[in-house]
Formats: structure tokens, sequence, C-alpha cells
């Protein structure tokens, strides 16, 4: 089968197009035929050195923890599934899963059925992003309905779900982003919008019940002051969140990391949300497998809106 991958650790330049062996599966995984792989920030930190290196076990590494496609062949003891099932999924993470690649090996716990009306890459891209927002909302941010949610980088792979997921749980949503993506996010649901390159967020928004950091550092540091008192904080990049954590502690407010854990339960009720028309993926773009490099420095540049995908 072709993938891409590493065979050391470096920039996209990395990453090469070759033939690999079809991966085996396991009594209670399956075998995908891949059709698209999603791109994300950890894909390109990982392949350099950094990101989930430490978990990746020895080179040569196939990039990738989220994908869509059809089971081809399921393993003894998986009942749930069959050949011909159109599934997407999050896997493995940060152990290595290999989904920029034709052929898949995926737990069935892991996995769950492709809603029809989404694409194979808009599903590829649903899993790493999705689930990320739902447990920073959800198992780390405990929201409730009625409360108000700040949503930094609102327009982001992450963000633009978390907005929409918040919206859905009964929460009003205030969204940080540049001036040129707000129309966009009162399309999907923020009732206030802060540009953050003219406003600053302290004096901006008080009060707020929950904050989504998806930036971090100092400007995760500053959302602080948007807390009301009892308030949490949610940072998403693992690299600066105990900075954040300890001003936190410091100030006498809460705030935690999260690393996101796959889940298939929560997979499944991700896809019932787009089902129901309350949950839509924005692809940023669709790149062929054999151009991951370009994916990968596209990603790098920080101002993609939505999600990109590989497709394969």
């Amino acid at each position: 089968m072709k993938a891409s991958r590493i065979h050391a650790f470096g920039g996209p330049d990395a990453l090469t197009c070759e033939e690999v062996p079809t991966p085996v599966i396991g009594d209670h995984e399956v075998l995908v035929r891949n059709r698209a792989a999603g791109i994300n920030p950890i894909d390109w930190k990982t392949c350099s050195g950094g990101g989930a290196a430490a978990f990746i076990g020895k080179l040569p590494f196939i990039p990738g923890w989220e994908f869509a496609g059809i089971i081809e062949m399921v393993g003894t003891k998986v009942e749930s599934f069959a050949p011909g099932d159109e599934v997407f999924g999050f896997i493995r993470f940060p152990e290595a899963a290999g989904c920029y690649a034709e052929y898949v090996a995926a737990p069935v716990a892991q996995i769950a059925r492709k809603p029809s009306s989404l694409s194979f890459s808009e599903a590829a891209g649903l899993g790493l992003a999705g689930l990320t927002a739902w447990q920073a909302l959800h198992d780390k941010g405990q929201l409730q309905a009625g409360e108000t949610v700040l949503v930094l980088a609102a327009a982001g792979g992450v963000g633009h779900l978390a907005v929409q997921l918040a919206r859905a749980a009964g929460a009003e949503v205030i969204g940080s982003a540049s001036a040129t993506n707000h129309d966009y996010l009162r399309s999907l649901g923020c009732s206030r919008l802060i540009d953050y390159h003219t406003q600053d967020l302290a004096t901006e928004v008080q009060g707020a019940d929950l904050v989504i950091d998806g930036i971090g550092g100092e400007v995760g540091i500053s959302a602080l002051s948007c807390l009301k008192e009892g308030g949490r904080l949610v940072t998403l990049p693992s690299v600066t969140a105990d900075a954040v954590i300890r001003a936190a502690e410091g100030e006498g407010k809460q705030a935690l990391g999260i690393r996101v854990e796959p889940n298939g339960q929560q997979l499944a009720e991700l896809a019932r949300l787009c089902s129901d028309g309350q949950l839509k993926l924005t692809l940023a773009g669709e790149v062929p497998l054999e151009n991951a490099r370009e994916a990968h420095q596209q990603s790098a540049g920080g101002h993609v809106r939505g999600k990109l995908v590989l497709t394969i």
C-alpha cells in the first residue's frame, strides 16, 4: 500500500510517499480501506521531533490519527461492524496510528459509523478536533445549559466545532478571531465576536463561565481575567499548559489542560449531531496523499479556517 512517512525527524520535506506493508489486524480491530485522513498540528509537530514523538516508537513513522473509509476485513472478535461499513475514527493516540496510508488497522472501540450526510473528507477531519472540542467542553469544562462560553481561536479546526457544540448544549458563545472570520462565526452560532487584533480580551469579556483556550501562553493567561468567580478555563496547547495553570493558581482561579482521548461513543454522538444538522465541519482544503508535504506547510502557517485533509 502507499503511505506517507518519515525516516528521520525534520520539517515537511522529511515526508516521503512510498510502498509499505498493509497492516495486520488483531481480534478486536478492523482493516479499513482509507479514503481520507485528517491533518492536525500534532502531526507536523511530531514529525519534527516534538508533539507525540516520545510515544510513537522507532522510526520510520506514518503520521495521522484520524481517518474515514470503508471496512474491508474484521477481526475474529468483532461483532458490531462488517465489511462494507463506512466508518471514521480517531485512533491509538498518542501512539502511532498510521492514518496517512491507503489502509488502516483500527480498534473497534475507537471508531463510529460515518453519517451519510458527511463526505469521507469531512468525516476524516472530525475525529481529533471534534473529540478535543467535546472533551474540553463537557469532560473537562463541565458545561451546563445557559452558561457563557468564550472560545479563543474560534475559527480554527477545534474552535469552529467548539462553537457549534457549545450552542447545541444551550450555551451563549463568544468567539475570538480576526475580523475577517466574524461573519462566518456568527453563522455558526456566536452571539458576540472579539477581534483579537484590535480589542483586548480582558476589557471586552467578563463573567464567562468557561473559556476554551486554543492559543495558550500569554493569551491564555490574559483570558483568565474573563472568567466569573468559580469559572473554568480549559487550555488546549500542551506546550504552555503548565504556565497557564500556574497563573490560574496564582489568581485563585481554575485552569485545566487536556490530552484528547479516542472514544468511539463520543464519535457516534458527534456523528448524530452532524446528521441532525447541529454540527458541520468546515473543510479548509483537500490535498492528495502524495502532497502531504504541502499540507504540513499549510497547516504550520497557522491561519487555516476549519480542517485540512488528505485524500487517498
